[in-house]
C-alpha cells in the first residue's frame, strides 16, 4: 500500500478490525519509509459496475461519490459517522445485488434520497434540492412542505 505522505510503497499493518457494520476491514498501517500512520479500508466488490450518467456517458461506480454527497447533505446535522457509513454501505449493497453491470445515476440518486428520508428530513431536503435541481424558491417550498419529519430531526 502506497504511503499517502511520502509515496513509499512499503507499509506494515499494525492493527486490523472489522467496521461497526461488518462490511469492511479497517487497517492501521505504518509507512516503512517515513514512519507515518494511516488507515485503509478493505471492502468486498462483487463486480465492476458502470454508472450511466444523464448524457449516456458511463463511469465506473465510485462509492466515494455517494459518501461525499451524503456527508454534504448531513453536514452539521449531528448524525454519527457510523450511521452515514451504514447508509452508504446499504446503498452499495443494493446496487451490487441488483445483478446488473450498469445502473443509471438517477436510480442511485433515488436510493440516496430514500435512505436520507428515513435518516434525517433536513439532509433529505438538502440532497433533493440539488438532485432535483430546484430552479425557484417555490420548488423548494413545495417539496419541503411535502416532507414530514420521519427521522425525528
Amino acid at each position: 500500500m502506497r504511503c499517502p505522505f511520502c509515496a513509499n510503497e512499503d507499509s506494515q499493518v499494525k492493527d486490523s478490525r472489522p467496521t461497526e457494520d461488518n462490511t469492511a476491514i479497517r487497517r492501521r498501517r505504518q509507512c516503512e519509509g517515513c514512519g507515518a500512520r494511516f488507515t485503509t479500508f478493505e471492502r468486498v466488490q462483487l463486480r465492476d459496475i458502470s454508472v450511466i450518467k444523464s448524457g449516456n456517458d458511463r463511469q465506473a461506480f465510485d462509492r466515494s461519490k455517494i459518501e461525499q454527497s451524503v456527508a454534504l447533505a448531513c453536514r452539521k446535522r449531528g448524525i454519527a459517522q457510523e450511521r452515514l457509513d451504514q447508509l452508504v454501505s446499504g446503498i452499495q449493497r443494493q446496487i451490487e445485488t441488483l445483478g446488473d453491470s450498469e445502473i443509471p445515476s438517477s436510480r442511485i440518486g433515488e436510493m440516496v434520497m430514500d435512505g436520507l428520508k428515513t435518516l434525517d428530513s433536513v439532509a433529505y431536503i438538502r440532497f433533493a434540492s440539488v438532485y432535483r435541481d430546484f430552479s425557484e424558491a417555490r420548488d423548494f417550498e413545495e417539496f419541503a412542505s411535502s416532507v414530514r419529519d420521519v427521522g425525528g430531526n
